[in-house]
């Protein structure tokens, strides 16, 4: 029996983790924990620095479909606000602020020599707004440009040249 006793002895301290052992594995686990909440962050501002990108480009894409809408007296230069909130039901209440300014300047791209270049213009649709990474502000622009002729698509649509 003291034989059995001792065999069991030496089988319970072979068995045994060390300090040292639980010491690296509460280390490889707080480095697979640390490095899967850093992912899943990371992944959320992607996320979400994708969606205001993507707003961002809808709004300026609405504003040029409409100014290809307007008459050649009805293009002006003006400034607007929307916001933009995906977990709000009025969509209004808060969210990232997109500032934007419309530009109507002459078409720089076409030459002076043709005939057309009175009735051309060049439309600029600027945007802005700012989102917060660990409430440090970050400011975001986008710019869009199209033209638009004084006796373009608005005439079929309206039927009547202005």
């Amino acid at each position: 029996m003291k034989i059995s006793r001792a065999i069991n002895h030496l089988g319970a301290k072979t068995a045994a983790f060390t300090l040292a052992d639980a010491a690296v594995a509460v280390f490889v686990l707080g480095t697979i924990g640390g490095g899967f909440c850093i992912a899943l962050s990371s992944g959320f501002y992607v996320l979400q620095n994708t969606r205001e990108d993507l707003r961002a480009t809808q709004i300026m894409m609405q504003k040029v479909e409409a100014i290809r809408l307007c008459t050649w007296s009805e293009l002006t230069n003006f400034t607007f606000q929307e916001s933009y909130d995906p977990f709000s039901s009025t969509n209004a209440s808060g969210g990232a602020k997109y500032f934007g300014n419309v530009a109507v300047t002459s078409a720089s791209s076409i030459p002076n020599s043709v005939a057309y270049a009175p009735n051309m213009c060049q439309v600029t649709v600027n945007l802005t707004w700012t989102n917060y990474n660990l409430n440090v502000p970050v400011v975001h622009t986008r710019q869009m440009q199209t033209q638009v002729a004084r006796y373009g698509l608005q005439n079929y649509i309206w039927g009547a040249i202005q």
